[in-house]
């Protein structure tokens, strides 16, 4: 096991491990643990009571962060004529189409997510390979395969998020940056937890949100005590 830092350890002290702390009091005790120099992202982990392996208790979605997740997001949109103008209007860093299939196969790579409207997807199909495990490929599902470009690309630009739950039945996400403080983060994180529970799979039967922590990139996670969530999310 890897020997931790001394400026790990200072920051841990602050945190009782073996305590599930009230909402508020969870965020701003894990923006209390930050230590870097740097500004950490700010991210959740919540173990879901569903079984990914059946389909029908899948969770799989896409939240618009009030307040973004404090980084500079490169949208690609893959269009042609009307809808080319229209991706440029909306902000859009990259747009076009066969041009820029051939310069992703070439080893290009530098956005942060992509868009497409639904008559480029043929074209788009070629480099699913690449795309697919980087997690670039535009999907209906997250509303990234659209003849709305303008809302697909500001809703980007604005801090939309999507997310997916894993193998283990848990969602990680980031929730913006520390530099946020506490309130503005608060705000992310219920905007997000209560998009997950509109998802909630109606073959999940029992507790659905088994437990919640936060943490910074480098700080250790604080548990979130679920019952004090019941009136913030309805």
């Amino acid at each position: 096991m890897p020997k931790q830092g001394k400026k790990y350890l200072e920051s841990q002290k602050k945190i009782d491990t073996g305590k599930r702390y009230e909402f508020a009091e969870a965020i701003q005790t894990a923006v209390g643990s930050s230590y870097t120099k740097f500004d950490e992202t700010f991210d959740i982990a919540v173990r879901l009571g569903v079984d990914p392996r059946h389909a029908d208790q899948m969770v799989r979605g896409t939240c618009v962060l009030p307040h973004g997740i404090g980084k500079t997001v490169k949208v690609l949109v893959f269009a042609k004529g009307e809808k080319e103008k229209e991706a440029l209007e909306a902000g859009a860093d990259f747009v076009g189409s066969d041009e820029l299939v051939e310069k992703i196969k070439g080893g290009w790579l530098d956005f942060d997510k992509a868009v497409a409207t639904p008559d480029m997807m043929g074209v788009v199909g070629k480099i699913g390979k690449i795309l697919g495990p980087r997690g670039l490929m535009p999907n209906a599902k997250t509303g990234t395969v659209t003849f709305d470009i303008a809302k697909a690309v500001g809703e980007l630009k604005a801090g939309k998020i999507d997310f997916r739950v894993e193998k283990a039945g848990i969602v990680h996400a980031p929730m913006g940056k520390v530099s946020f403080g506490a309130e503005k983060l608060m705000q992310n994180v219920t905007a997000f937890l209560e998009t997950i529970v509109r998802l909630k799979p109606s073959a999940s039967k029992g507790n659905y949100l088994r437990s919640i922590a936060v943490s910074t990139t480098m700080g250790p996670g604080v548990k979130i005590d679920t019952g004090s969530l019941k009136e913030l999310i309805k």
